[in-house]
């Protein structure tokens, strides 16, 4: 299907491809509809491109004449690209989408932590492991930081934000599209499979007991487990570790922003 120019949004012809891009602004409906409907969403012409790249299959694409002048050469012949004013565009979705490029993309299947395990090479290997983070924009500013410094894949519990969700992915660059990653079923139960896979399974927390990160002698397989924002992670995470680590600082402040201290933290444990 060739270029669409977008004039009505009620034309029955396309109201079933454009459904993908309708109530943007309603995270936690997004949130439910996308998984449910086998969708997910990438915003900006690199993101777009980076999900072509990575074989994943499209549905549809909304975009402004500008960005489809960027993209034409990209996209496939068959799939639907809308091209509509910036007005029209906001009326669909409920946002100033100001990148002016969205694409749906059909979802992959859900990869449990055992496939994840599975998809590993043998041998040294890092992961990171996220505990309910609920702010999409931190999980892909973290994601991005497990692509940045080398490390093999990633683990959500049941309650954290969804990688794949628009704002996610956008802030990942588009990373977290070729990186691996599981989400966990039982909680903390998942952490013993990386333990029987060989990983220390290493906190990122304050405690009595924790080990400066400076010091903490990286094992070959490392899984470094990272909390919520505010709370930090639980007691039975904490318990289920095998150590916990600190980053150290000034007295002054008692914390970092998750995703700048899994930067940190990556940086201080990257291989060689």
């Amino acid at each position: 299907m060739p270029r669409i120019d977008l004039d009505d949004l009620t034309d029955p012809r396309y109201t079933g491809f454009l459904r993908d891009f309708t109530a943007l602004r309603d995270v936690q409906l997004r949130t439910r509809r996308e998984p449910a409907e086998g969708l997910f969403l990438a915003e900006s012409v690199e993101v777009i491109r980076r999900a072509l790249e990575n074989g994943y299959v499209p549905r549809s694409f909304l975009l402004s004449p500008h960005r489809y002048a960027e993209l034409a050469g990209d996209l496939p012949g068959d799939v639907p690209a809308f091209v509509a004013p910036p007005e029209l565009v906001e009326a669909l979705t409920g946002v100033d989408l100001h990148r002016g490029a969205l694409g749906s993309f059909a979802r992959p299947a859900p990869r449990s932590v055992p496939d994840l395990l599975t998809a590993l090479a043998p041998g040294p290997a890092r992961l990171v492991v996220l505990e309910d983070i609920a702010d999409a924009t931190n999980v892909g500013a973290i994601v991005r930081s497990v692509a940045a410094f080398g490390v093999d894949g990633f683990v959500v519990s049941p309650r954290c934000a969804d990688p794949l969700y628009r704002r996610s992915v956008r802030v990942s660059m588009g990373t977290v599209l070729h990186l691996p990653w599981a989400r966990a079923t039982s909680w903390p139960g998942d952490l013993d499979l990386l333990r029987d896979a060989g990983f220390t399974v290493a906190a990122l927390a304050l405690s009595d007991d924790s080990v400066a990160l400076g010091e903490f002698a990286a094992p070959e397989r490392l899984a470094f487990l990272l909390g919520a924002e505010g709370d930090g992670l639980s007691r039975r995470a904490i318990t289920a570790a095998d150590v916990v680590v600190r980053i150290p600082m000034d007295p002054r402040v008692d914390s970092l922003n998750v995703a700048a201290a899994s930067a940190v933290a990556l940086w201080e444990t990257r291989r060689a």
